[in-house]
């Protein structure tokens, strides 16, 4: 049996939070299988908190060189790829995409999904598009459909990524889109067998359940999958008897293995990536860090979510949701200072002071 404190440490050290790693950013986004990137600096400050001497310009300049990608992929949000991911976790979850299409199957009545598909790769590869361009061509051939349910459409169907400079620390430029293929120069490949993947995830996400690979990947019927890797597999059992699956060598600390405050950006891919949370979210925090569809910046103490917090235009804000001790408000000031070190020294007019407050809610 695994207790809720030892699979937290378990999770901490796969996801390179329980110490700062000498990987590169590279090699941080293929071993975390991407990073959730709904907006644009999410990603630079996940790899701010797991790695040791990261600059911001290491990830821009992987993105500007088209190493790393921001593509939908995992529960059809935006993640940031490395290229061979891209080209090969997108078509691993593409049923999930079909499915995602069922939802909007009214306002695309009449239309003939693989010809939507060939028009909108021609219209991309020509010229990147942003969402209202690739609207407005495709109504042209489907004026009687939903606009919004065609774009959904192009995008479930093909592998779009957000071109440069979208995505680029200190840089700005609407969302535009194109294939991954075209953007990078090398066809798909095709999906990986889900046994590989499956180690991948448990690597970087384990112990964990089926249901929690299922969470992260927003694909059913894995359960077969996690029966025929069994042999290669240790199984426990987590305090209310779900079972949970691992490898046999990778790290599982002690329970009482320290673990420093860290800041992490909103919809990081700590949080999201379990059906059963409470290896990271107390039961009596569950949604704190939510209000309607905004999610906050999050702060671990001692391993497990303790706050949010947010940048304003002059000071780092951060609010408990519960009494620090004077040693650890220490750690978590000396943590935000290391944080605006690394992300935000050198910027133009701006000096941040750090406050212990309430963050104001948008």
């Amino acid at each position: 049996m695994l207790g809720t404190r030892a699979l937290n440490r378990a999770t901490l050290d796969r996801q390179l939070l329980l110490r700062r790693s000498p990987l590169s950013a590279k090699a941080a986004v293929e071993h975390l299988l991407g990073l959730q990137a709904q907006n644009v600096r999410p990603p630079y400050y996940a790899l701010a908190a797991r790695l040791d001497g990261f600059a911001p310009q290491a990830l821009s300049r992987l993105m500007a060189d088209r190493e790393v990608v921001r593509i939908v992929t995992l529960r059809s949000t935006i993640h940031t790829h490395t290229a061979d991911d891209a080209l090969t976790l997108r078509p691993l979850v593409q049923a999930a995409r079909d499915r995602e299409l069922v939802t909007f199957r009214k306002g695309l009545t009449g239309v003939d999904l693989d010809r939507l598909a060939a028009v909108a790769r021609e219209l991309v590869e020509a010229e990147p598009r942003t969402m209202k361009q690739l609207r407005e061509a495709l109504l042209t051939d489907w004026p009687d459909a939903d606009p919004f349910a065609l774009s959904v459409a192009a995008r479930c169907r093909l592998p779009l990524v957000q071109v440069t400079p979208r995505g680029l620390w200190g840089q700005s430029g609407q969302v535009a889109l194109t294939t991954a293929e075209h953007w990078l120069g090398r066809p798909a490949q095709p999906a990986p067998a889900p046994d590989e993947t499956v180690l991948r995830y448990l690597r970087a996400f384990g112990p964990a359940s089926v249901k929690d690979m299922q969470t992260w990947a927003g694909l059913t019927r894995l359960r077969e999958v996690f029966e025929r890797l069994r042999p290669r597999l240790l199984a426990f059992r987590d305090e209310h008897g779900v079972e949970l699956f691992d490898l046999p060598d990778a790290p599982r600390p002690d329970a009482d293995t320290p673990a420093p405050p860290r800041f992490l950006p909103e919809f990081d891919n700590l949080l999201l990536s379990h059906a059963d949370r409470t290896r990271v979210v107390p039961a009596d925090l569950k949604g704190r860090s939510w209000q309607g569809n905004q999610a906050y910046c999050t702060l671990l103490v001692d391993g497990f979510l303790a706050g949010v917090w947010k940048l304003t235009e002059d000071a780092l804000v951060i609010e408990p949701f519960g009494t620090l001790t004077k040693a650890q408000r220490a750690e978590v000031t000396e943590e935000g200072q290391r944080m605006l070190g690394v992300l935000h020294e050198g910027e133009p007019a701006k000096t941040y002071d750090i406050r212990f407050g309430t963050v104001v809610r948008a």
